[in-house]
Order: structure tokens, then C-alpha cells, then sequence
């Protein structure tokens, strides 16, 4: 059994996409796997969300949205706006610790950053991990604020005592720029490790089959992939050192 919760450093980073790849990855070997989002916002009753995003590329069929809200705001304004019940973060750690009984690995899917709230008390994503004693793997996007973002968040976990899983980027340029490829060895820097992986920007738009392989290339040997973060940093950098 195993629980790992899929934060951001913010938005648009893609961590849809990386957790459909870890649950492509884990289902492909035979594990049973459940994903949970506790709230998704910016879209309205009917419309698809990001589980619909990760049960077509992954496969995955155990699926929780335990809260939806139109405007795409944090969950705990978007709740308000719409004059709604919060998320309550305890409930969301009883129902992960019920589906944990019979599912070899359950993915957490936040939204926002590491720190978006949920409720008026301020509850977090990284509230729900120390709950659930989880680790954190963390979705980063890649180019000159990716460092910055990725360095206050790395600091929110520690200050939590939370544990990193690891450190993706979610939507590699098929074109960096100087600030995408400097990226690579601040960010690893940043969190005293390799790269978990890095799966190219676009990924979410290909066909299951497809996005199987990328997976498999873009995610790390810990994530049940073959990304090669040495090989990956040469190819990047090449002569930038």
C-alpha cells in the first residue's frame, strides 16, 4: 500500500498529466490503483475535469471528485463564491486511508500550489499529506520562475517535515530556451537530488498507447519508468556545463 500526493509548484505545471503517467505506470505492472481529487475548480457540473484527463490517458477506472466549483479559483474561494460547503481535508484523508485497504498505490492530485487553500481555516494539500504521513512528489513547470516557485515550495515541505518523492518537470519545451535548460541543474540543486523525470509539454493531447511509452521514457525508476536523469541533463545542457 502506498499513498503519494501529487502537488504543484502552481498552476499549469501539469500535474494531470504526471499523475495519469505514475498511474499508466503502476496499472501496466498490475497494481491496483485509485486517484483522488479532492476538488476541482474551473469547471462547471457535466464538463470534463482533470479525472476524465487521467482515467482516458491511464486507464485508471477508480476515480474520487469530491468537490466541484465553476470559477477557477482556489478551492476554498471558489466554495465561497458559490456559496458551498469547503472541502474538509480530514474526510478527504479517511476516504484515501479506505481506498489505501485495497489499492496498491492511491494518487492525491492537488490543485494549485503546495499552499492553495481549502477551506477558511486554511488547509492545505501539504495538510492532507502530513495527515496521511504521504510523500510529496512535485510537479514543477521549466524556465526562469520554475526555480523560484520550485525553491518556496521545497522550503514549505521541509518547514512541514514532509518528504519529497521526487521532483518533476511536467512540461518540457520540445524547444528550451536558456532559461528552461539552466533550469535543469538549479532545480536539482534545489532539491539535492535528480530529477524523478520530465515528460514533454503536450502529453496530455496523445492517445493512451502513446502516452504509455512517454510515460514509461519520461518518469524515473522510482515512478515505474526509465527516465534517465543523467542522459536527460547531458542532452539538455550539452556544452552549457
Amino acid at each position: 500500500m502506498s499513498v503519494l500526493v501529487v502537488a504543484g509548484t502552481g498552476v499549469a505545471v501539469g500535474k494531470t498529466v504526471v499523475t495519469a503517467a505514475v498511474a499508466a505506470l503502476a496499472l501496466s505492472r498490475g497494481a491496483a490503483v485509485a486517484v483522488v481529487k479532492p476538488a476541482q475548480t474551473g469547471r462547471a457540473p457535466g464538463e470534463p475535469g482533470d479525472l476524465d484527463e487521467v482515467r482516458r490517458l491511464s486507464g485508471a477506472r477508480t476515480t474520487f471528485e469530491l468537490a466541484r466549483f465553476a470559477e477557477p479559483l482556489s478551492p476554498a474561494a471558489a466554495a465561497r463564491v458559490a456559496g458551498l460547503p469547503p472541502v474538509s481535508v480530514p474526510s478527504v484523508a479517511l476516504l484515501v486511508r479506505e481506498l489505501a485497504e485495497s489499492n496498491r498505490l492511491v494518487l492525491v492530485e492537488g490543485g494549485g500550489g503546495l499552499l492553495e487553500r481549502y477551506d477558511e481555516d486554511g488547509a492545505t494539500i501539504a495538510d492532507l499529506a502530513r495527515l496521511l504521513s504521504a510523500q510529496v512528489l512535485l510537479v514543477t513547470g521549466a524556465g526562469r520562475e520554475a526555480v523560484n516557485q520550485a525553491a518556496l515550495t521545497l522550503e514549505a515541505l521541509a518547514h512541514r517535515g514532509l518528504g519529497l518523492a521526487g521532483l518533476v518537470i511536467g512540461r518540457w519545451p520540445a524547444e528550451p530556451g536558456a532559461a528552461g535548460r539552466c533550469a535543469v541543474a538549479d532545480l536539482e540543486m534545489l532539491a539535492a537530488r535528480p530529477l524523478a523525470g520530465a515528460l514533454p509539454d503536450g502529453a496530455g493531447a496523445l492517445a493512451k498507447a502513446a502516452f504509455a511509452e512517454v510515460a514509461r521514457r519520461g518518469l524515473g525508476p522510482t515512478l515505474g519508468g526509465a527516465f534517465d536523469p543523467s542522459a536527460f541533463r547531458h542532452e539538455v545542457l550539452g556544452g552549457w556545463g
